[in-house]
């Protein structure tokens, strides 16, 4: 049997091939997932390992400008380290954001991948840390170092003046080296900039400070040896670890990190593998039709059912280890060129090899096997069940009204099920009304797969009269041959109709969501402008004091952030500039007046406040973080805004209290509104500082709606190999249902249909397929993205569900333009047919 299963393999390469193709698709996607994360991970893993290579003790603090109280390494601390026994070196640092404009004034990176650190030369005058390419690491006041990669983008030469960007004003740099790092932050496309380590701790903490220290050993003394003698010498909340373990840790997170992409990467591959099948069940179910004498004949001349069952099984394996060894060459391929693609994007992949674990080769093959195995179990199941007899007078294959009737009802059942779990779960929220959802969600997902077969006669049937309209008898044939056999049409739409489900859903909650953020911009903010650091970190409070003074500027409010204690109980607040806020921000009051806030009283949001049993006019005691304790009235109640903190006071309140401001946005309204001029003004306020984000109105509501449409764009692209298999699903149907109207189709053509004709009739039965599995795929997806977004809307400000239209017509319109594409083969095919050989075709 093994010979037979091979001789038909072998006959039926053609029919087979889109198979092979979709179970290559499928298991492609896998490997090069497995390989791509393998090989990021080890090469992370390595480079953790050789940036603690010579780090005997990791010595780390939480030391920051803003926060006094928060020990640090001071020098006569690092001295005490340095003279230990034991100790070979002792190195302080420290770091904070410094970012370099490029040739154009904008700045290199992104922002938070931006950095700048200490030079710190040994007796040799070198840092280990750094291999300088060309010059020398900056020992002066006004010198710094930059990473080759930096230099090169910034177009920069030894000896250049560099603008640097910090949380303070630009200052001018001579730039005195180029070096290489393993730096992370560098290797994902970000900057380093290197500053003499007096210049450094003024930036990023204070004179004389640090807030890590690397050990190294002497030799003869091991690591936890230089541990124990290090530990007493640290402050009290410092924390201090071998190298070996802080490599290990850092080698652990990142594994954590590329264990969530990993498993997003595989669970759209295995929807892939899930649409693909349909398509693998749909072709090994036509050629066991298609076989019915030969199956019979083994069975007339002695071989058993399970021998019968057995031969389409080793078929169904074969084609699998076949699709699996070109998908696992593919795979690994695709891996590469991640990387290579990651590298083109800014992102730099540390050095090391392509990874292929012998884990991900069995995965790999397990999957492509068994997947093809399991789809073809029940053609073959059905194959093994054929009596020779009736299988001789071809009579295989015929539903009898108990299955579909068995089927219907199944199908039913579960469709229920599943659409009463999604609608109670969108009248919840949280956890429980994910997994409600999501489970209702495959329960009707797999009810409306049983049910197709069924509904595709009713919805067929409302295009009928259209098409016979529009394209005469072509069109009634097309409609036809689409019911003929409802199965299999049934078996080709639920795969159009998986991946649309999706991407509709995927639509209708991001248009959805991203509507809500629009308007929750477009209520909440008055200002023309919004100011904050690309690094996400504190604004200087110079730059509140230069904006104050800007031309055409008529009010400016930052949101200075800081932590009250109120009893047991703790609350965000920020500090405003009264009689400004309210003109850059929406304050809208439930009681008393915003102008309170000029007479040194506090507004509450009205949820703050019922939650407290605030209401205006009470007298609240707070505690600062200084541990400084005043009593504030409460002047004003105001709705609860997504662009406020909980409770709003007056600057003038809140400086005694912190030592460094932590402004994380300035609101800025101009004379005429956002223009060329007044952004030119506020640019040449803050001194052209290429490290802030100036943001209009616009702006503002694309970085809040750009991460949507971002995701959205992603989930796309990884739906797109569903998609694709989809397709592949519908030509292989059209194909193999040609070879099987042979007889019928040079009928039509003797009896006066042209060759035109045929292949109208072919493309028209394609469009009509993929757009039946269109519109239920379509219709499923709008009422799952409806009850995710019920179940989200209580979290979402001015949540409204938006039914993108517009989308949903151009998906349809694709349906119909893959049912065209896919036709274009087997059409042509069909109309080459010669109708004398084709009519004596059995």
């Amino acid at each position: 049997m093994f010979r037979t299963a091979l001789r038909n393999v072998l006959s039926h390469k053609a029919r087979l091939l889109m198979t092979v193709l979709a179970v290559m698709l499928g298991v492609a996607f896998v490997s090069g997932t497995l390989v791509f994360t393998d090989t990021l991970g080890n090469a992370f893993r390595n480079q953790s390992a050789k940036n603690y290579d010579d780090v005997a003790v990791a010595v780390t603090t939480y030391a920051n400008q803003r926060d006094e109280k928060a020990a640090s390494i001071d020098a006569a601390a690092l001295k005490k380290i340095q003279a230990l026994d034991g100790v070979k070196s002792a190195t302080g640092r420290v770091d904070g954001f410094a970012g370099v404009a490029d040739p154009d004034g904008k700045l290199i990176g992104n922002g938070w991948t931006n950095s700048g650190g200490n030079f710190a030369p040994g007796k040799d005058g070198k840092d280990a840390q750094y291999t300088f390419t060309d010059g020398s690491g900056p020992v002066a006041a006004g010198s710094i170092a930059l990473d080759k990669d930096t230099a090169k983008k910034g177009e920069y030469k030894v000896g250049d003046k560099v603008r640097v960007a910090t949380n303070g004003p630009v200052k001018e740099y001579t730039l005195s080296g180029v070096f290489t790092t393993e730096d992370g932050a560098v290797n994902a496309g970000g900057s380093l900039v290197l500053f003499d380590t007096t210049v450094a701790q003024k930036l990023f903490l204070r004179p004389g400070e640090f807030r890590d220290v690397s050990v190294t050993a002497a030799p003869g003394t091991s690591d936890q040896q230089v541990l124990a003698a290090v530990k007493p010498l640290l402050p009290k909340d410092a924390e201090a670890k071998t190298g070996k373990v802080v490599a290990n840790e850092e080698a652990e997170q990142t594994e954590r990190s590329l264990s969530s992409l990993n498993r997003l990467l595989l669970g759209f591959a295995g929807i892939a593998l899930f649409v693909g099948i349909f398509l693998i069940a749909n072709t090994f179910t036509m050629l066991v039709a298609q076989r019915t004498k030969e199956l019979a004949l083994l069975r007339a001349v002695g071989a058993s059912r399970r021998q019968v069952k057995r031969s389409v099984l080793l078929e169904a394996a074969v084609v699998g280890v076949i699709a699996s060894v070109i998908g696992f060459a593919l795979g690994i391929g695709l891996a590469t060129g991640l990387r290579s693609a990651m590298s083109l994007i800014g992102g730099k992949i540390p050095a090391g090899p392509l990874v292929v674990a012998p884990s991900t080769v069995v995965a790999t093959f397990a999957v492509g096997v068994l997947i093809t195995v399991l789809a073809a179990w029940l053609p073959a199941r059905r194959a093994a069940k054929i009596p020779p007899v009736a299988a001789m007078n071809s009579q295989y294959a015929v539903a009898t009204v108990k299955s579909l009737v068995l089927r219907n009802s199944i199908g039913a059942v579960i469709t229920l099920l599943g659409a009463a779990a999604v609608v109670a779960g969108s009248t919840q929220s949280g956890t429980n009304a994910q997994l409600a959802i999501a489970a209702g969600a495959f329960l009707a997902l797999i009810g409306v797969i049983i049910l197709i077969p069924l509904l595709s006669r009713p919805v067929i049937a409302l295009v009928r009269p259209l098409l016979r309209r529009l394209f005469g008898v072509s069109g009634k044939l097309a409609t036809q041959n689409a019911v003929r056999n409802p199965r299999r049409t049934g078996a080709t739409a639920s795969a159009l109709a998986i991946g649309l489900t999706l991407v509709t859903g995927i639509s209708v909650l991001g248009v959805t969501l991203g509507q809500a953020v629009d308007r929750m911009t477009t209520d909440n903010i008055k200002a023309d402008y919004m100011i904050s650091m690309a690094s996400g970190d504190s604004l200087d409070e110079s730059a509140l004091t230069a904006l104050e003074k800007a031309d055409g500027v008529t009010a400016v409010s930052p949101q200075q952030s800081i932590w009250l204690t109120i009893g047991d109980d703790g609350l965000s607040a920020s500090g405003v500039t009264p009689g400004d806020v309210q003109k850059v921000l929406n304050v809208d009051t439930v009681s008393g007046s915003v102008d309170s806030l000029g007479r040194g009283e506090i507004a509450v949001s009205d949820k703050t406040a019922k939650s407290h049993g605030w209401k205006t006019g009470d007298s609240v005691t707070v505690t600062y973080d200084d541990d400084k304790k005043e009593t504030l009235k409460v002047g004003a109640l105001y709705k609860d805004n997504e662009f406020l903190s909980p409770v709003l006071m007056p600057r003038e309140k809140v400086a005694p209290h912190e030592g460094s401001a932590d402004i994380r946005e300035i609101y800025v309204k101009t004379d005429g509104g956002a223009s060329a001029a007044n952004e030119k003004s506020v640019v040449n306020a803050l001194g052209d500082n290429p490290a802030m984000s100036i943001m209009d109105r616009q702006d503002i509501r694309d970085m809040f709606g750009g991460s949507i449409n971002l995701m959205m764009n992603i989930m796309y692209g990884l739906l797109a190999m569903a998609l694709i298999i989809a397709v592949l699903g519908v030509v292989n149907t059209l194909a193999m249902s040609v070879f099987e109207r042979q007889q019928e189709i040079g009928m039509l053509r003797a009896i006066g249909l042209d060759r035109r004709k045929v292949k109208r009739m072919i493309r028209l039965e394609a469009v009509v397929i993929s757009l039946f599995g269109a519109v239920v795929g379509i219709g499923l997806g709008m009422f799952l993205g409806w009850a995710i977004g019920q179940s989200a809307s209580s979290s979402i400000p001015q949540y409204e569900l938006v039914v993108p239209w517009g989308r949903i017509a151009l998906f349809l319109l694709l349906a119909g333009l893959v049912g065209v594409l896919a036709a274009m083969w087997p059409a042509r095919n069909a109309a080459k047919l010669n109708m004398l050989t084709a009519i004596k075709t059995e």
